[in-house]
């Protein structure tokens, strides 16, 4: 059996003991030392000057030592009687302080009574007297470099406090980075892009001999969730180059300028291990654009992103560095950023179709033991709309319903129940009254009947009266397939099924709820771009308005003129309200057609209060369930 190998780890070791805290504790040390010197002198009486030489004319004193400005001495045994303390204890020692006038008489009196005489140049060690004078100020300035020492350390992940301006960028090494392109699927499309950069950094060769020059930057744009830090990791496991990897708010400090030193940094240490790779991640962090009037032209973001327009695409152009960012707003991008010759390539990383959610499970479901009841197709069907992320978090929200269980394998209804608890929330106990459970039953039973029957209108998966995140009851439809684009036949029809609760309890009750208040706010939101944005109505007409796209910096409350005039804004709104009466008139006058269906299915989601799609269609059926043009 070889012995084991030990693995070179480059990273830096952990930092010795502190020095400071050394110099500290040894200051420390020597003031006790001094104080317990101090301390340890033998008890003394203060005396006054006139005191003192009574004492002397009494021959009460024995000796006396000379000081530059003080004189100590010893009693006699009357002397210590005389000037005992007020608590009774007898001190043989005095001290007293001498006038600034010299006295001359005092030696001759010192000599007239026998007093011993003795000299001193100073209280205290020249050594100590430079210590106490100049110990004070270290410890000040101690204290306030610990201070500055423990913020830079905290920004700059426990590094020297001199380091704040370095890059904060981390080195992927190869035999660490366990993602590879195999662990990455349903983007196809990008792999083969990705797959030709790592080619290219491979074999350069190959490619300039025909001309080709690598891309300065590759951006990855896509919704929260399609597989952009995942593609990236990926390319660090598969790069045979350098890679390092930054988040873009990790350049932007509290100290002006410290972004750009840190961007140039990062580029110097790259070019030292040219060809390298680096990653930014969340690019739209110091890329937004410039000039839109928030801080100015020279604050800290707009200096970061001048630099890194700098590196990649300056007077000083450099090959051989790669930079490849993400970013979910590629929309409030600045446009130097865009332009060839700094992000050369854009790869657009899509919410993934049916055969690529099936892709994309079978890579999640490799270390779950899966039952035999188990679909991936069907699965991949029923997740219409799912990102990576959220398909990742599908398999492993069922693994930990099996596990709760105490099953041996992953089985089919585990996935229901986290794909139910993904889409509808956490199930949630609500005490409803009676009356209150009636009237979500109705309203929920009016939303499914419209989805029923609307010939365009996304088939009907369920009806739960159980609550459901902040939902007290779920109606839940699911595509057939993937739609890319909408009709508006379409679009009327999925506004109908949202008015169909609120027309369900006007009917019975006579009066509205609550319960409809998202209902209504997502027809008006939807209705507002059927008018404003895609020219669906023959009253205002074709006009794309951009209606619910402002700018984040640019929109109505900065103070920004809005591209219609008021008189248009008036009739856009007239527009939507005529249309809403019509759409709910409509859902109103079709329920009360079908209010036996509408009652029967009720009085069957209270019993059950959970309802499949083929429960609901046998209830229909039974109830006289018919054909409607």
């Amino acid at each position: 059996m070889e012995p084991e190998k030990q693995s070179k780890d480059p990273s830096p070791q952990p930092a010795a003991p502190n020095q400071l805290s050394f110099i500290w504790l040894s200051a420390a040390i020597f003031l006790m030392f001094l104080w317990l010197q101090d301390s340890g002198q033998p008890q003394q009486r203060e005396l006054a000057y006139s005191e003192f030489k009574e004492a002397v004319l009494n021959g009460q004193v024995a000796e006396v030592t000379l000081q530059n400005e003080e004189i100590r001495g010893q009693f006699t045994d009357s002397g210590a009687g005389r000037f005992s303390s007020d608590t009774g204890s007898t001190s043989t020692r005095f001290l007293t302080v001498r006038p600034p006038v010299e006295d001359p008489d005092l030696l001759s009196l010192l000599e007239q009574q026998q007093v011993l005489i003795r000299g001193a140049a100073s209280g205290r060690p020249w050594w100590q007297e430079l210590i106490l004078g100049f110990l004070p100020w270290i410890l000040l300035l101690g204290l306030m470099f610990w201070f500055w020492g423990a913020a830079q350390k905290r920004m700059t992940g426990g590094g020297s406090p001199f380091d704040y301006a370095k890059s904060r960028a981390r080195r992927a090494r190869k035999e660490t980075s366990s993602t590879t392109l195999a662990d990455v699927a349903g983007i196809e499309s990008a792999k083969r892009d990705i797959a030709e950069i790592i080619d290219f950094l491979k074999a350069p060769e190959k490619y300039r001999r025909l001309g080709a020059v690598m891309p300065k930057g590759v951006l990855l744009v896509g919704p929260p969730g399609t597989g952009k830090t995942l593609l990236a990791r990926a390319i660090a496991g598969e790069a045979e180059v350098p890679f390092f990897s930054i988040s873009a708010s990790e350049f932007i400090e509290m100290f002006v300028g410290v972004g750009a030193a840190r961007v140039r940094d990062m580029f110097q240490t790259a070019r030292k291990e040219a060809p390298a790779l680096i990653f930014i991640d969340e690019l739209d962090a110091i890329g937004r654009s410039r000039g839109a009037g928030l801080g100015g032209g020279h604050d800290e973001r707009e200096q970061t992103l001048n630099q890194i327009l700098t590196e990649m695409d300056g007077f000083e152009a450099h090959e051989n560095i790669l930079v490849l960012s993400a970013t979910n707003r590629p929309d409030v991008l600045d446009s130097a950023l865009l332009r060839p010759g700094r992000f050369d390539r854009k790869i657009t990383l899509d919410l993934p179709h049916k055969e690529a959610r099936e892709a994309i499970l079978q890579v999640h479901v490799r270390k779950v033991p899966l039952a035999h009841d188990v679909n991936l197709e069907q699965l991949s069907a029923r997740t219409t709309g799912f990102s990576g992320a959220d398909l990742k978090n599908l398999v492993n929200e069922a693994a930990l319903t099996a596990a709760r269980e105490n099953l041996e394998e992953v089985n089919a209804h585990c996935f229901e129940l986290a794909r139910d608890r993904i889409i509808l929330g956490e199930e949630r106990d609500a005490h409803l009254t009676p009356e209150e459970r009636e009237v979500v039953a109705y309203h929920e039973c009016g939303h499914a009947l419209m989805a029923h029957y609307m010939p365009k209108a996304d088939p009907l998966t369920k009806i739960t009266i159980i609550p459901h995140g902040m939902a007290m009851g779920v109606t839940e439809q699911t595509p057939k397939e993937d739609k890319y684009n909408y009709t508006e036949s379409y679009l009327r029809d999925r506004i109908k099924v949202m008015l169909g609760g609120r027309s369900a309890e006007k009917i019975i009750y006579g009066e509205v709820s609550t319960g409809a208040q998202n209902d209504l706010k997502e027809a008006t939101k939807l209705l507002r771009r059927m008018i404003g944005q895609w020219g669906m109505s023959e009253t205002v007409g074709p006009l794309g308005l951009g209606i619910g796209e402002e700018h984040v910096f640019l929109g109505r409350e900065m103070g920004a003129p809005r591209e219609y005039s008021e008189k248009l804004a008036e009739m856009i709104d007239s527009e939507i309200q005529t249309q809403l009466l019509k759409l709910e008139a409509f859902t109103v006058n079709f329920l009360q057609e079908h209010r036996k269906e509408l009652e029967a299915l009720a009085k069957a989601v209270m019993e059950h209060e959970t309802l499949e799609a083929d429960a609901i269609a046998q209830v229909l059926n039974k109830a006289g369930d018919r054909e409607i043009a």
